[in-house]
């Protein structure tokens, strides 16, 4: 049985956690992590650094600061980390490849089993296709999401950039500030937020008289937290390493 403490155990996703793993029998949540207070079945305590329950493993789904703060922590306690945070900055992400030196981490901005089988279609496309085809990628989010573009499609157009080879790709957000033509070598990401989308992914090749697009769209969060509990059971015991998708799922 795997022993799982959950970071933002208060929040939406924490919450949705909570509720998948009751029903699961191959783990079980036996703290959270939350600076709110609220009725919990499982102690919940305002930092990790404050937790005196021992686990496997931790899901952090909270905010950049307490994911942040957790990272050294579970680097000191040699305790593995499931981390779901979006809108990390860089200076996190390093703290997190450090992390992994001492501890397994498993990092990905989309816990959906879909969305890593896109990324995965999008960079055969690319390699097909190349430079013949502009690449523009379109995420769609509900209205109160803070961080734009999604870490989600960052996360497919570093994975189509890092699998191209003769171009260096370029990413651009904005195209109202300057007039010009449409370079090969730019990746158009563009964002919508609006009402309750949970979350949607377009990657579009435009080519001569010709366009394909790859999507995915998610009809409720229980994709997501499906994917960080199956994370969190692959994850324990697991020597020290940097973890994704790909490797929990062999793509």
């Amino acid at each position: 049985m795997v022993k799982i403490i959950i970071q933002g155990i208060h929040g939406k996703m924490g919450r949705k956690l909570l509720e998948m793993i009751e029903q699961r029998s191959d783990c079980e949540v036996v703290a959270g992590v939350d600076k709110f207070k609220a009725p919990c079945v499982v102690p919940v305590f305002s930092s990790l650094d404050e937790c005196t329950v021992s686990a496997d493993v931790m899901i952090d789904f909270s905010n950049p600061a307490a994911t942040d703060a957790a990272l050294s922590i579970c680097a000191a306690k040699n305790l593995p980390c499931v981390i779901c945070t979006t809108g990390l900055s860089d200076e996190t992400l390093a703290k997190l490849e450090n992390a992994s030196k001492s501890t397994a981490v498993f990092k990905s901005a989309n816990m959906s089993v879909g969305i890593n089988l896109l990324i995965l279609l999008a960079k055969k496309a690319n390699a097909v296709l190349g430079t013949d085809f502009d690449i523009e990628i379109i995420e769609k989010h509900h209205h109160n999401k803070l961080d734009a573009p999604s870490g989600t499609a960052l996360m497919i157009a570093d994975a189509i950039k890092e699998n191209a080879s003769g171009i260096e790709y370029e990413y651009v957000y904005d195209r109202s500030k300057v007039r010009r033509k449409r370079e090969v070598k730019e990746i158009g990401i563009s964002a919508v937020r609006g009402g309750s989308i949970v979350g949607e992914h377009d990657v579009m090749f435009c080519g001569q008289d010709e366009v394909i697009t790859l999507s995915q769209s998610a009809a409720s969060r229980d994709v997501f937290a499906n994917g960080a509990v199956n994370a969190a059971v692959y994850l324990a015991g697991k020597p020290a390493g940097l973890y994704s998708m790909e490797d929990m799922l062999s793509l």
